[in-house]
């Protein structure tokens, strides 16, 4: 099994409005540039800055405020469950990151792109259109739920996750320049997808692993976090048996699942590989707002999936 280690709570400088803790609560997304982490949260219209010490910033990424009321909160939030950093590409001369709605309700397919200035730092916020990539997934899977995009090599690879009533779990590929023309065009034409391949990723307690997040490999593998989450569809939140980690091989091929030691729900991860070890940073999401989410780090044998 997994060893995680804690390194921080994603606390705040201060609440994000009125009502609301001074801490992110439901990480979902991250990605690492130099020694600044981005962390995008499934129940605000905020993108958290931080670093490994110190309390954390906000971004806005769409205007107006969220419901404080849980229910209503959840019914109106734009669920951003996958964050990716995109190279450069018209209109973002340095890249940009992207924050993607998981598509499972019609309000939640959003798009931010957040411009990269020259040092990798955030600058413009512009919403996008995801009709484009999100229709032919709606046809192929019925109901989404996009939880992790990777760039890989010249491919967007996006994560669908499953759960108990629908079990598919499936890594959806896409022409890069294809999906990043997509963002700057003014019609939301469907991009068909190179491939959609499916993962079997085993369970926890009787309860499916379900992807939550990928990132992608210089060899082209890619490395995701997978959660057995006790709920039957998309939308309803449930207990979390725990979490795993797992590489597919640039082939397509499941090479292992290796499940965490705590059962802690990973949302999203950073995976930097140096010779044969993954060193992995990891956030989490406990479904409650009264538990910061938090950055965990570890590291992974690639051959064997084992913890060193």
């Amino acid at each position: 099994m997994i060893a995680l280690t804690k390194l921080r709570d994603l606390d705040l400088k201060g609440p994000i409005s009125p009502g609301r803790p001074a801490y992110l609560s439901a990480a979902s997304g991250l990605v690492r540039i130099d020694d600044v982490l981005y962390v995008v949260a499934d129940d605000e219209h905020h993108l958290g800055i931080f670093r490994r010490e110190g309390p954390g910033t906000l971004l806005k990424l769409i205007d107006g405020e969220l419901p404080t009321e849980a229910k209503a909160r959840k019914k109106a939030k734009p669920d951003f469950e996958a964050l990716v950093r995109l190279p450069a590409f018209k209109g973002y001369p340095h890249g940009a990151l992207l924050a993607c709605g998981s598509g499972s309700k019609p309000n939640r397919r959003k798009g931010i792109l957040i411009g990269l200035d020259a040092r990798g730092r955030h600058a413009e916020v512009h919403g996008v259109d995801l009709g484009g990539l999100m229709d032919p997934l709606v046809a192929e899977f019925g109901k989404i739920n996009l939880e992790g995009m990777a760039v890989r090599q010249d491919e967007l690879c996006v994560f669908q996750r499953g759960n108990k009533g629908h079990k598919r779990n499936a890594v959806i590929r896409f022409a890069l320049d294809g999906a990043l023309a997509a963002l700057t065009s003014e019609t939301s034409a469907p991009l068909a997808p190179l491939d959609c391949q499916d993962y079997d990723l085993g369970e926890i307690g009787g309860v499916p692993l379900t992807f939550t997040d990928g990132a992608a490999l210089p060899d082209g593998a890619l490395v995701f976090s997978a959660a057995a989450e006790d709920t039957g569809d998309s939308y309803a939140d449930g207990a979390c048996c725990g979490s795993a980690i797992g590489l597919i091989n640039p082939d397509g091929t499941l090479a292992w699942v290796a499940p965490f030691r705590e059962a802690y729900k990973i949302e999203g991860l950073d995976a930097r590989q140096q010779d044969d070890v993954l060193h992995l940073l990891l956030v989490t999401d406990a479904d409650s707002i009264d538990i910061p989410a938090g950055l965990f780090a570890a590291t992974v044998s690639r051959r064997s999936g084992r913890s060193l």
